[in-house]
């Protein structure tokens, strides 16, 4: 591909879905990446860390008042059952309007349309500031090393983004329909109920833990967190497993585990929440001789970028490329936002999303040449 021509994000996005990217496996899509910016004048830097693959590309000079930043993953999620594919899972196959294949909706077209309308701006118009696209190999697996890591190093190296556009799937089910603002939190709490074994003939020598762990479910299960406010909706609480693992009828178990995950708004925090599950459970299980341990893991805290000059902007480009004002939303799980978000002010805004993660993946050919426009737009915009 010639950088001298308009890059075509359709020819970009089939390059990179025959890159088995499966994370944390990089799959040759962030050297592909790296070898297109760099022959736009993007200085790149591959910022690995524990074997996770990034890459930090920046047009313009280094520490200049304005840069505007493209967050977005080429790492994709296992293919499943190979058996169940129609079409070649990294065949980039182009049919009924469509291209096929792992990662095509999430969201490697997301990362060709930023990539190729940032190429096309700054060899067009020039821009007084810089652009920064920082790309991780790690969304979709823990997210400790990826686009965390492309912070720290910009930290560390005197680099940053004044605002940021993460190019996820937004879109439930029409082109446009919707911008992220924000995002719930989340965090998943590993319960632990330990008693004292015995046999089920004596229960008065044993300590149960099954009743307890029941009850303190069961109040869990009735739990209203809040009603939401004005931009959340209410947050929630799931009861996702409930173990034991015992064979025996005629045995008490001395353990029983338990799992739930709480999407919540911004009407709570990571530690309000844990403060309430341990407070919970110490009083359910008080004068029971069964104990409750918690071990919290927080994978994001909530947060919103409130309506002004950033919402307006991408709001207004999505308008003119796509026939519709978008809903602004803080729906759906998490994203790498969630970690942009203490850097700078961030939105994201991509494609439709109903075949992500799917068997038979794809994305609408004609969604990524809008989803491109709608890039180039804002860089228009922000720039002008």
């Amino acid at each position: 591909m010639k950088v001298t021509d308009p890059v075509c994000p359709i020819a970009l996005t089939a390059e990179l879905i025959r890159c088995p990217s499966v994370t944390p496996e990089e799959g040759g899509a962030l050297v592909l990446l790296e070898d297109l910016l760099s022959g736009a004048g993007f200085v790149c830097t591959r910022v690995d860390r524990n074997g996770t693959p990034n890459l930090f590309a920046r047009w313009g000079d280094k520490g200049h008042a304005r840069s505007f930043g493209f967050n977005g993953h080429t790492d994709v999620v296992p293919l499943g059952n190979h058996a169940d594919w129609t079409r070649a899972p990294f065949g980039a196959e182009q049919a009924e309007g469509r291209i096929w294949g792992r990662g095509a909706c999430d969201m490697k077209s997301g990362v060709a349309a930023f990539a190729a309308a940032a190429v096309d701006f700054v060899r067009n118009a020039p821009p007084d500031g810089a652009i920064i696209l920082a790309i991780t190999g790690d969304e979709e697996g823990p997210g400790t090393d990826g686009t965390v890591a492309l912070l720290d190093w910009m930290a560390d190296h005197g680099e940053a983004m004044s605002v940021c556009l993460v190019g996820e799937p937004t879109c439930p089910d029409v082109m446009g329909e919707m911008i992220k603002i924000g995002r719930r939190g989340s965090m998943t709490v590993h319960v632990t109920a330990t008693g004292v074994q015995g046999h089920a003939a004596y229960p008065h020598r044993a300590k149960n833990p099954l009743p307890v762990l029941v009850a303190y479910l069961h109040h869990l299960a009735r739990y209203e967190l809040d009603q939401g406010n004005e931009h959340f909706g209410p947050s929630t609480l799931a009861l996702t497993t409930i173990d034991v693992g015992n064979p025996a009828s005629n045995v008490i178990p001395a353990q029983a585990r338990a799992t739930f995950n709480i999407r919540f708004n911004d009407l709570h925090s990571g530690a309000s929440l844990t403060d309430a599950m341990v407070s919970l459970a110490e009083e359910i299980s008080k004068n029971s001789g069964v104990s409750l341990d918690l071990d919290v893991h927080i994978s994001g805290e909530s947060f919103l970028t409130a309506p002004g000059p950033l919402v307006d902007l991408v709001v207004k480009s999505v308008e003119a490329e796509c026939g519709l004002t978008p809903v602004l939303s803080t729906s759906g799980g998490t994203s790498d936002a969630r970690f942009v978000k203490d850097h700078c002010p961030v939105v994201e805004f991509g494609l439709v999303g109903k075949s992500m993660h799917q068997v038979d993946e794809y994305a609408e050919i004609e969604h990524i040449h809008a989803l491109k426009a709608v890039y180039s737009r804002v860089l228009q915009g922000y720039f002008q």
